[in-house]
């Protein structure tokens, strides 16, 4: 689905105002919802989480924090959802037999790099997880979840994008209000600059952590070149921009919705164009899981990773999750 435009801007239209009521009916749920006390695990639990409908970079903090607590040797798992699957957990995901559509692409790119898990029952996905042997859980998206006790959650910003036009769903994109979110999360990551002035909603002593994107190794060859660029994440500029920082000409681009599911056409289609235009077909990793198998050896793919603006703060901040971690028997 994409989200509609009016949940862009300052929220003032005749759509946000009729869709009031009904907004409000959804943050009393919620609230209700986050009165509930989930499991507490045996093994510390870091959640990375947001405020929004959509990416906001949860899925590329969660791989960045997975990286640096494997770096000190915790065995870490993933936990989440899996949004756009059809299977609902909990399930260990295993890239070579599942797909997108059966787990979600997110989880194909966090079980490329550790154990990932799929759970609609969070706690149900995270008592698997620790039988597995986990030792530490790193949860993508779940900060509106109360099945599954945190120990530090991070409310992840998107900076272009914010808090949309400030209203709960249906009238705007907020699972919640902004600062209901950021009393229950230890620090805020905001990725790229604040262009909408988001941090004004949150407490002036929550702690900010700001890093940007930064293409990965292999948008080098891209600089100079024409390319056709395609995604379906719920920020397209943030694909485009990135392209155009790493120096490529962008000839043709397409975007679709959020965990778009691709099909044949649709490849054949922006390969022809791409063709036509003399250009490169590139799009994000998190699309290219979600690509037909037989065009994958036809499109490039330009991965991201973040460039913290103060990486000790980041290690700090981990130090007490991983005093938590169990020492094995």
């Amino acid at each position: 689905m994409r989200a509609p435009e009016f949940w862009t801007g300052d929220g003032h239209g005749l759509l946000p105002l009729l869709l009031s009521p009904a907004a409000a009916v959804y943050a009393a749920a919620t609230a209700r919802r986050m009165r509930r006390h989930g499991w507490t695990a045996p093994v510390p639990v870091l959640c990375c989480g947001n405020a929004t409908a959509g990416g906001a970079g949860k899925t590329t903090v969660a791989l960045d924090l997975g990286r640096r607590l494997a770096r000190r040797g915790i065995g870490l798992h993933y936990l989440l959802r899996g949004y756009g699957g059809t299977l609902k957990g909990p399930l260990r995901v295993d890239p070579a037999t599942h797909g997108s559509e059966a787990v979600g692409d997110e989880a194909l790119l966090l079980a490329a790099e550790r154990p990932a898990w799929i759970a609609a029952d969070r706690a149900a996905g995270a008592r698997a997880a620790v039988a597995a042997g986990a030792q530490c859980l790193v949860m993508d998206d779940g900060l509106q979840n109360p099945t599954l006790e945190k120990d530090l959650s991070l409310l992840i910003i998107d900076g272009t994008y914010g808090f949309g036009n400030g209203r709960v769903i249906p009238a705007g994109p907020l699972r919640e209000p902004p600062e209901t979110a950021a009393a229950r999360c230890r620090a805020v990551v905001l990725i790229g600059e604040d262009e909408t002035g988001a941090l004004a909603h949150l407490p002036s002593k929550l702690p900010v952590l700001r890093a940007r994107l930064v293409p990965g190794p292999e948008a080098e060859m891209l600089a100079g070149q024409p390319v056709y660029a395609f995604c379906g994440i719920a920020n397209p500029r943030k694909f485009f921009a990135t392209l155009t920082e790493a120096g490529a000409m962008i000839a043709g681009r397409t975007s679709f919705a959020d965990h778009y599911p691709y099909e044949d056409d649709d490849l054949r289609d922006m390969l022809a164009e791409a063709d036509r235009l003399r250009a490169i077909p590139v799009t994000t990793r998190k699309d290219f899981v979600r690509i037909p198998p037989q065009f994958r050896s036809r499109v490039t793919v330009v991965t991201v990773r973040l460039d913290w603006e103060e990486p000790a703060a980041i290690e700090a901040l981990l130090d007490p999750l991983a005093q938590r971690v169990p020492v094995p028997a």
